[in-house]
């Protein structure tokens, strides 16, 4: 997504990937740890309590995130793009 938006709106980065992210963690956690323990409404509860809070906790962290990129940035003199890099964990390629 860096790449696609040129660096850009890095609190779509951030806040997009965590709202996927704590879905598909809260999901198999809750239901490996509780399914077939706790009703179902319960456990949909848990799971959208869980989501929510840990979405809203990124969103109320974007400021410090954008302060702590801009001081690594300004530190490290680098920005990186990882051009040409392929991201996949199932290739069988280096």
């Amino acid at each position: 997504m860096k790449l696609l938006t040129c660096g850009r709106w890095l609190w779509m980065r951030t806040i997009g990937f965590t709202l996927v992210g704590q879905a598909v963690d809260s999901l198999l956690f809750l239901t490996l740890a509780f399914a077939g323990t706790i009703p179902t409404a319960a456990l949909l509860r848990a799971f959208l309590t869980k989501w929510l809070a840990k979405s809203l906790y990124e969103a109320a962290m974007t400021p410090a995130t954008y302060a702590i990129v801009a001081f690594l940035k300004r530190e490290e003199g680098v920005n990186v793009y990882d051009h040409k890099v392929r991201f996949t964990p199932l290739s069988l390629r280096g």
